[in-house]
């Protein structure tokens, strides 16, 4: 069993007691962690050149100007599974108004069991595979599905560990999208070339 898939099934098991725990009371302020910050406390999201499906190497700031929800993800994840149709729908939803959701595969197996699984789910939203290196320019992602919501400008405007509530998502979708753009403000970072397979 890999490092990633040991670190999953216990955070798995965290996110059963966490789901109960909501459940329960779920009549409190959000918690701080999973709000969206404050545009001073948001840092450049790490560029990277990653491949989809077809080949073609696709860099983060290709969306510039645009709201990425950037998921890592794997076959595998059974919490993955639970976002993965939310994530499919705010893609049809919001992406005329400016939000791109990109998934980075962490499979081990590569395409051949992530294409079957996009097709089985009907994706349609482009997914890209990753590895460790790309893991590490995101400060190490030892749990899936680990989701990060970056604004217009390219900033980190909110991390998910775990399975988080759909709402959690729907809130910070919305608040960075009424946001309007300024990409032009800040020049992009060079690529990183990382999970080119």
């Amino acid at each position: 069993m890999s490092k990633l898939r040991f670190a999953v099934a216990i955070g798995a098991t965290f996110v059963v007691v966490g789901a109960l725990g909501y459940l329960f009371d779920h009549s409190g302020p959000p918690r701080p962690d999973q709000s969206v910050k404050a545009d001073k406390n948001r840092h450049l999201a790490p560029n990277f050149a990653l491949k989809d499906g077809d080949g073609k190497v696709v860099h983060l700031s290709d969306y510039r100007g645009k709201v990425v929800l950037l998921d890592f993800w794997a076959t595998w994840c059974g919490p993955c599974k639970i976002e993965i149709p939310w994530f499919i729908d705010f893609q049809r939803k919001d992406q005329d108004k400016g939000l791109v959701v990109l998934g980075v595969s962490m499979d081990d197996d590569g395409w051949n069991v992530i294409k079957p699984f996009i097709k089985g789910l009907k994706m349609n939203y482009r997914v890209l595979i990753g590895d460790d290196k790309t893991a590490q320019l995101y400060g190490g992602v030892d749990a899936l599905p680990t989701t990060f919501l970056i604004d217009r400008e390219g900033r980190i405007a909110a991390v998910h560990v775990g399975l988080v509530d759909r709402k959690e998502f729907e809130n910070g979708i919305e608040e960075l999208l009424q946001t309007p753009a300024n990409a032009a403000a800040r020049p992009a970072v060079p690529a990183i070339f990382a999970g080119a397979r």
